[in-house]
């Protein structure tokens, strides 16, 4: 009987170890999850106008994205603009997106550029978005890091589901306490004098005129 009382106690701090992890400190932005942003932080969306002629617009099946694909979409996105927080990001492989002037300590900085459509270009975009440029083109600015092993577990808040995207491994960052499941957004981009573009450390992305981007979904 003491044995067990003995397990049950260290069971216990485990549990609550694990949900005391905070969201680490510094401003930043996630794509959103159908169940929505963490507690305090504030939702943004992005709407693009993607091709229109031929559109192959595509997105992995029973995706968890909070947002409307069809041929032309709109992303919404989760922003942490307060710097308080808990501790610094851990040592792994993989990508967030950047809010403000400057990644959190450990990541490097990037950016995707994606060429929407230019003919009656109806994009918009409102509330609190990643940092980037948002006008009849799209460029969203990303922090990655690579300085760990994405098999390696990292702790990170277990209350809610998040995405992180891939950056130079071939699979998702692994996250103690949570399962993982990658997500394919693929956007038809301007298909005349295409200027799709990367730079810096940006997320894993294939493609050239045309997008695909790779989103680690954790629940």
């Amino acid at each position: 009987m003491e044995g067990l009382i003995f397990i049950l106690a260290v069971l216990s701090l485990w549990v609550a170890s694990s949900s005391a992890v905070g969201w680490p400190s510094g401003t930043y932005s996630m794509i959103t999850p159908k169940a929505g942003c963490p507690s305090g932080w504030k939702l943004g969306w992005r709407y693009q106008d993607n091709e229109d002629t031929g559109n192959i617009n595509s997105m992995t099946s029973n995706h968890h994205f909070n947002g409307f694909f069809f041929d032309d979409t709109i992303h919404y996105y989760c922003s942490k603009t307060s710097y308080s927080g808990s501790g610094s990001w851990p040592r792994g492989n993989y990508c967030i997106m950047r809010y403000g002037s400057s990644c959190p300590s450990g990541f490097s900085s990037g950016s995707i550029y994606w060429d929407d459509e230019d003919s009656y270009n109806m994009n918009g975009k409102g509330g609190y978005v990643p940092s980037g440029t948002y006008g009849s083109n799209t460029r969203i600015n990303y922090c990655c890091r690579s300085d760990g092993s994405a098999s390696s577990y990292i702790s990170l808040p277990t209350t809610d589901p998040f995405y992180l995207m891939r950056y130079t491994s071939s699979i998702c960052q692994r996250v103690s306490g949570m399962t993982v499941r990658e997500e394919i957004i693929t956007t038809d981009d301007e298909d005349t004098s295409n200027n799709n573009s990367v730079s810096g450390s940006h997320p894993k992305v294939t493609g050239t005129s045309n997008h695909r981007l790779y989103y680690c979904y954790y629940s």
